[in-house]
């Protein structure tokens, strides 16, 4: 499935955004488990991991149909939407449920940051097929 990206314009990349990865070698293929990036105001966090190659898994395409994309905001909730009831709703089916969770094709960089999102190391589509 491949990523909608959100229909917002984007400004600059400026907001800091922090994605700390339990499972590096999986989304990322290297084992750095740290990645500062900037994002733009209206990406997705989905959209703006992609962008800079970490690969949360998202098998909706990121329309708010499934929990493949489920994160931890575990900083700067403040700078990003608030949930939707679509997305609560969704979110409530993910592992691991926190606090924080939050679907990150769900949450839009609003704010000024900076943003700190863990991607927990489940997260992957175990019955995906690899290219061979």
């Amino acid at each position: 499935m491949h990523l909608r990206h959100s229909d917002h314009d984007h400004g600059p990349p400026t907001v800091p955004v922090k994605y700390i990865l339990e499972d590096p070698q999986g989304l990322t293929g290297t084992d750095k488990a740290e990645h500062e990036v900037l994002a733009a105001k209206g990406e997705h966090l989905l959209e703006v991991a992609i962008e800079h190659g970490i690969n949360i898994e998202h098998a909706c395409g990121g329309v708010c149909a499934c929990s493949t994309c489920h994160v931890y905001v575990e900083q700067g909730m403040t700078s990003v939407c608030e949930s939707t009831e679509a997305e609560d709703d969704r979110v409530e089916e993910a592992p691991g449920l926190r606090r924080d969770s939050r679907l990150s094709c769900q949450c839009v960089v609003t704010g000024d940051g900076p943003i700190v999102v863990r991607v927990p190391a489940w997260n992957r589509n175990a019955v995906k097929e690899v290219p061979h």
